[in-house]
């Protein structure tokens, strides 16, 4: 089984139709499960965090329904794309699904209650517990190392993502939201991090 997260900065792009489209197309011989990011809805919630000054646990809650809301989207365009829902399913039931997360996620205490952990810790984490293939990111960002460190640095991945990553190193592929013409599973397209 992939693992894709599919960036929420895709979200204004032509590329994120075009993402689904390949990734059903490969769903015919590969598992694939992709984890949203919380694109424009978890922007929503950083706005009214700073406005309304409440605390990051609750922000973190709201997080995670905005990566729902970004789940029920992806549902939507791509209507063979299955809903799944992580603990009270172990597998996903189709080749071809995308996770809904939950409250569920609040009770698991390695998972911070802060902006380190968003949606790119969460699908490290998904992958881990389905010892997934390899997980794939897919973001909209020019600055491709192949650094966990320097990607944590510079922003690109959470600052959770590093530990996450040595507590069970899965292989990981970060992946520019333009190379979907050239996208294998279990091929060379992207940069494998470590």
């Amino acid at each position: 089984m992939l693992v894709v997260k599919i960036g929420g900065s895709l979200y204004n792009t032509i590329e994120l139709k075009k993402w689904l489209a390949c990734l059903k197309n490969y769903s015919s011989s590969q598992s694939i499960l992709i984890v949203p990011g919380g694109g424009p809805f978890a922007d929503q919630v950083r706005t009214a965090q700073n406005r309304h000054h409440f605390g990051d646990k609750q922000a973190h809650h709201m997080a995670i329904l905005a990566m729902a809301q970004f789940a029920l989207l992806i549902e939507g365009i791509e209507s063979q794309c299955q809903l799944f829902h992580y603990p009270d399913n172990k597998i996903p039931s189709s080749p071809f699904s995308v996770w809904l997360p939950d409250e569920k996620l609040l009770a698991i205490n390695e998972l911070a209650q802060n902006w380190s952990v968003t949606s790119d810790s969460l699908a490290l984490w998904l992958a881990q517990q389905l010892q997934a293939d390899e997980l794939i990111i897919i973001k909209c960002v020019q600055d491709m190392s192949n650094s966990i460190a320097t990607l944590v640095n510079k922003q690109v991945l959470d600052s959770a993502f590093e530990t996450q990553y040595h507590s069970a190193p899965l292989k990981t592929r970060l992946v520019h939201f333009q190379d979907h013409v050239n996208f294998k599973p279990h091929s060379n397209s992207g940069i494998v991090i470590s």
